[in-house]
This record gives structure tokens, C-alpha cells and sequence, in this order.
């Protein structure tokens, strides 16, 4: 068999020779086949009614919709850029730290006298007004000692009174003594002529000597003791008996008597809150000086804050701040910074740090602030030690960076 015969051209429909694309015949190799295969059954997907979306208007057929998205975060994102940059700006000049607590006074109930305690008029966590009275000690031996120092001043006053009754007999023993010396004188200048005559005896002229002499001894004494009765009056007899030393101390005494007698019975300097009252009981001997319970006071309250060293630069006593209490969420109390310490709660240490010797470590200190607080009668009560947090208003917003203002001011001297 021939060529032609083996591969026959194949002939067109109408009769005409075929293209020469249509005289490329596609040879096929049949798939091999195992015995074993079968013919795998190819599941129909179920047929829905959902139609298919529809294309808008003067779109390409086939083509999906336009999410926006993308195009508008992408819009956005210079805003947000250039908002958060003016909130950057214009911001910080809020300080705000969560390290603060309430602070009051708080006072040890105590007082300088010793005794028993004889009975307790308060009762724990109750609230009292200034001169309300929180307890008493036994005041029998502080009213025997006012007894006695009443009695004292009645015998220092008997006393001076004898002392200027004696001064005035002296006074007058001193005249008697004047006037037996001048007898005594004329007497002795008698005798002493009589003598000189040879008509007196020598015992009688020996005796009217000896008589002045004692009677000159005898007005010496007298004004010795005269001067000592005057100095124990104070060198004045003359003087009031109230002006004397010795009274002014009697009366001293007495009233340090009345004193301690009045500390007997303890009450409160201020208006507040006693505590720790169950720590006193009746019987109990309290040593003078020992605390017995405690007062905080309800009315004079502070902020005692410690914001870090690098939050206080532009903060100023006098500038206003806002206190937010944890205890009472959405309330808000406002108040002034009244002082800034002039040191670190390290400086005042024990221990304090010894950053010459050894590895030195730095670390951001903290500086205490102390605000003054406003406290409303409608506020709720602030206790001590409540933790708060506070905003302190600078007036002075963060402004533009550092490296920014640098290159303008860079700018601008170029310019000039």
C-alpha cells in the first residue's frame, strides 16, 4: 500500500481543498487502564434558585463591585495624621498622676498628767465637736494637792504677816536701844567727872562704862536683825503681801494644781472622728504623755501628692487642679497646689542614697506636693489615705518638638 493510500487527505465539506490547518490530524494515545479501575460517579452539584448579582449599569459583564474601603482609609489617614499632631501639640498642659492620698490632721489623744483612767465617753469611730469631752482619770489625788496648795498660800500669808509685825517690833526695840544709849552716854560723862574730881569710886565709873557699851552691842544686834527681817520681806515691808515671792510661788502652785486637776478630764481640741478607742479602758493606768486614741479631723483635709521630677516643670503653687477620689467614681472636687517640697522623699531618708560610692543607678525620683482641697458640705466625706487621682492644669501646652522648632528657627535666622 502506497503513501497515499495509508494517509488519505481528508476532503471539505463542499469539495474544496481543506486549509492547511485542517491537514494536522491530532493522534491520541489512549489512557491505559488497570483491570481493577472503575469509573468514578462525579456527584451533580445540587441545583439552587439563587440568581446570580447583577452587573450596574455600563459595567462589564462579569465584573464585581468597587469596595470603597481602602480608598477612604487611605483619605483618612492625613487626618487622622493631622489631628493627632494638633492634639500633640496643644496637649500636655494637664499633669496628671494616680500617686496621691487624702491626708488630715490626725492627733494622739493624750494628756501630761499620770493616772486611772476613770471612765470613757466616746465610743469608736464617733464623731465629735471641739471641747467634747472623750474621757476622765480618778481626780481624788489632784484634789488633794489643790487642798494643800490652797493651804500653803494661807500659811506664806500668815507668815509674811508675822515677819512685818516682827520688823515693826524691831523698829521699835532699835528706838528703845537709841534712847538707853543716850542715858547710858549721859551717865557714863557723870561718873567719868566725878571720877576726874577723886569724889566718885572707881567701881561706880568701870560700871557706867560697862552699861553704854552693852547698850551700843545691843542697837548693833537690833539693826542686824532688822535688815535680815526686811530682806525676808523682800527689802520692802512696806509692800502689799500679794507682791512677796514667796506668795507669787503659793499661788503658782495652786495653779499648776487646778491645772493638772482640769487635765484629769480630757477633751477634743478639734472636730473630728476619734478612732482606736477600744485601745483605752476603764481601770487602766495611763502614763502621763501616752496616747490613748486617736482624732482625724473631718474638716481639714489636703492632697499629699508625689507626681515624678520630670511631671513638675511647669507646675506652680497657686495653679488650679481637680481631685478625682476612687471611692466615689464621677465625683469631682476642685482645689489649689499649695506647696511643692523642697526635696526629695529620699533626702529625707535614713539611709539616704550614696550615689558617689559603688554602681550608680539612676533613678527618677519623686517630689511631694501638697494641694489644698475644697470640700463642700454636699461632697460625701473624704477620709485619710484614700488614693485619688489629680489633674493639675500648667497652662502650658506641649508646643511643637524640639527638632522641629529648631529647624524654624534655623529657617528664619538663615533668612534674616
Amino acid at each position: 500500500m502506497d503513501d497515499a493510500a495509508r494517509h488519505p487527505e481528508p476532503v471539505g465539506n463542499d469539495g474544496s481543498d481543506p486549509s492547511p490547518a485542517s491537514n494536522v490530524t491530532e493522534i491520541r494515545r489512549p489512557e491505559q487502564r488497570t483491570p481493577s479501575a472503575q469509573p468514578v460517579p462525579v456527584a451533580k452539584a445540587p441545583e439552587t434558585t439563587a440568581q446570580a448579582p447583577i452587573a450596574p449599569a455600563g459595567a462589564a459583564p462579569g465584573a464585581r463591585p468597587r469596595n470603597l474601603k481602602r480608598p477612604i482609609l487611605f483619605a483618612l489617614l492625613p487626618v487622622a495624621l493631622a489631628a493627632a499632631s494638633y492634639w500633640y501639640v496643644v496637649g500636655g498642659q494637664v499633669m496628671s498622676t494616680d500617686n496621691a492620698y487624702v491626708q488630715a490632721d490626725i492627733v494622739g489623744i493624750s494628756t501630761d498628767v499620770a493616772g486611772i483612767v476613770g471612765e470613757i465617753d466616746v465610743r469608736d469611730n464617733q464623731q465629735v465637736k471641739a471641747g467634747d469631752v472623750l474621757f476622765k482619770l480618778d481626780d481624788a489625788q489632784f484634789r488633794f494637792a489643790l487642798d494643800r496648795a490652797n493651804a500653803q498660800i494661807g500659811v506664806v500669808r500668815n507668815d509674811l504677816e508675822a515677819q512685818k509685825a516682827n520688823y515693826k517690833a524691831m523698829q521699835s526695840q532699835i528706838a528703845q536701844a537709841r534712847t538707853d544709849i543716850d542715858y547710858y552716854t549721859t551717865a557714863f560723862k557723870r561718873q567719868q567727872d566725878l571720877a576726874t574730881k577723886a569724889v566718885a569710886s572707881q567701881v561706880t565709873y568701870d560700871s557706867a562704862r560697862h552699861d553704854l557699851d552693852s547698850a551700843v552691842q545691843k542697837l548693833a544686834q537690833l539693826q542686824s536683825q532688822l535688815i535680815a527681817i526686811a530682806a525676808s520681806l523682800n527689802g520692802n515691808p512696806d509692800a502689799p503681801i500679794e507682791d512677796h515671792p514667796r506668795y507669787k510661788d503659793s499661788v503658782a502652785a495652786r495653779a499648776e494644781a487646778a491645772r493638772q486637776l482640769g487635765h484629769t478630764v480630757v477633751k477634743a481640741p478639734m472636730d473630728g472622728i476619734v478612732t482606736n478607742v477600744p485601745s483605752l479602758q476603764k481601770g487602766q493606768y495611763l502614763a502621763d504623755a501616752t496616747v490613748g486614741f486617736s482624732l482625724v479631723s473631718a474638716d481639714h483635709v489636703w492632697i499629699q501628692a508625689n507626681p515624678k521630677e520630670t511631671e513638675l516643670t511647669w507646675v506652680r503653687p497657686g495653679q488650679k487642679a481637680r481631685v478625682y477620689v476612687d471611692t466615689y467614681p464621677g465625683t469631682e472636687w476642685t482645689g489649689t497646689v499649695d506647696s511643692i517640697s523642697p526635696a526629695s522623699a529620699a533626702s529625707f531618708s535614713l539611709l539616704p542614697a550614696q550615689n558617689t560610692s559603688g554602681n550608680w543607678v539612676k533613678v527618677v525620683q519623686r517630689i511631694a506636693m501638697r494641694v489644698k482641697i475644697d470640700t463642700p458640705a454636699g461632697k460625701p466625706l473624704l477620709r485619710a489615705g484614700m488614693s485619688v487621682v489629680l489633674d493639675v492644669d500648667t497652662g502650658r501646652a506641649r508646643g511643637l518638638p524640639s527638632f522641629v522648632s529648631d529647624l524654624f528657627g534655623k529657617t528664619e535666622t538663615h533668612n534674616g
